[in-house]
């Protein structure tokens, strides 16, 4: 059983990347059964970081991955991130 929580994936992203988190979800028990499945290691990220303006969808992916490295060798099976700087994020609710 993974350790890997929704608050230990929030604190080091907020903290690393000066950023708010304001969706993520533990979707573990939507794989029950698929191999590699296990508690706590299917999460569903939303990240808005101004450290990603300027940088390509793909970079800005890389830079959350390196933030979670740790997590993704010991406990993260998947991780579906959506990224935006504050100004897309911003446009979205308009």
């Amino acid at each position: 059983m993974s350790s890997i929580t929704t608050e230990t994936i929030a604190r080091k992203i907020e903290t690393q990347l000066e950023a708010t988190v304001p969706a993520i979800a533990d979707e573990s028990h939507l794989h029950a059964g698929h191999a590699g499945a296990r508690e706590g290691s299917h999460f569903r990220v939303v990240v808005v970081s101004p450290k990603f303006a300027g940088l390509s969808m793909v970079k800005q992916h890389r830079l959350v991955y390196e933030i979670l490295a740790d997590e993704m060798q010991s406990g993260i099976h998947a991780l579906a991130l959506q990224t935006f700087t504050p100004e897309q994020w911003s446009k979205r609710s308009e």
